[in-house]
C-alpha cells in the first residue's frame, strides 16, 4: 500500500455507535493480517468478520487502507504526545512506544509495510508543525536558524530506520545496546568535527 500523497484522514465522529464500529473493523482488518497477505483482503472479508453490514463500513472508511492509515493516525497521536512530553532520552521512549505496538508492527513488517508508518510520520509532523507554537517544541533551540524541515526528515528517518530494523531483527536485539551503538557513533562523529573546526562544539547527546 502506498500513501501517496493522500492524506491521512478518520471519521472523526464521537458517536459511541460509530466509535464501536469504527473499533470493530480496525480489529478484523488486523485479525485478517494475521491470516492473509495485506493485499488479498478485501471489504467484504472485513465486514464478515464482525456483526456490520457492508453500509457500515462505508459510513465510516472509504477502503481497507482508509481503516489502516485511521488506525496508524491514532498511534501516531499517541507516539508524538509521548515524545513531545518524554522526561527521560527520547530513544528509550520511542523503543517502549514500538514494544506497546509491536503487533501492528510486525502485521506491517510480515507485508513488507513498514513505510507506511514512515509516511505517516512525515505527514503527521508538517500537518502540526505547521499549527505548532514554535516556542511549545521541544527541539526549538536546536533548529534555531536552521532549515527545520530537513532537520525534522533527518531525525524522524534515522530514527525511524533504526526501529524499522531492529522490528525485521524480530525485536529480539537489547534496546539498550542499541543506544549505545548510536551514542558511540554520535560521539565519534562529534570529536570529527570538532578536530577539523576546534572553534566549533557539536553535542549530540547529553
Amino acid at each position: 500500500m502506498s500513501l501517496g500523497n493522500r492524506r491521512i484522514l478518520m471519521n472523526e465522529s464521537n458517536n459511541p455507535s460509530a466509535i464501536r464500529s469504527r473499533k470493530q473493523i480496525t480489529d478484523a482488518l488486523l485479525k485478517l493480517m494475521e491470516k492473509y497477505p495485506y493485499e488479498e483482503i478485501s471489504v467484504k472479508q472485513i465486514v464478515l468478520e464482525t456483526d456490520l453490514v457492508r453500509k457500515t463500513f462505508y459510513r465510516n472508511y472509504t477502503s481497507k487502507d482508509d481503516v489502516l492509515r485511521s488506525h496508524i493516525k491514532s498511534i501516531l497521536i499517541d507516539y508524538f504526545d509521548i515524545v513531545n512530553n518524554a522526561k527521560g532520552d527520547v530513544l528509550t521512549t520511542i523503543f517502549e512506544f514500538a514494544v506497546k505496538n509491536k503487533k501492528l508492527l510486525k502485521l506491517l513488517d510480515k507485508n513488507d509495510m513498514l513505510y507506511v508508518i514512515l509516511q505517516g510520520m512525515n505527514e503527521f509532523i508538517l500537518s502540526v508543525k505547521a499549527k505548532q507554537n514554535p516556542e511549545l517544541n521541544p527541539f526549538a533551540k536546536l533548529f534555531e536558524g536552521l532549515d527545520s524541515d530537513y532537520l525534522i526528515s533527518l531525525n524522524t528517518g534515522g530514527i525511524w530506520n533504526v526501529i524499522s530494523l531492529w522490528v525485521r531483527r524480530g525485536m529480539k536485539d537489547d534496546p539498550e545496546e542499541v543506544k549505545r551503538t548510536i551514542a558511540q557513533y554520535l560521539r565519534r562523529i562529534g570529536c570529527q568535527v570538532k578536530a577539523k573546526n576546534p572553534s566549533e562544539s557539536l553535542t549530540f547527546i547529553n
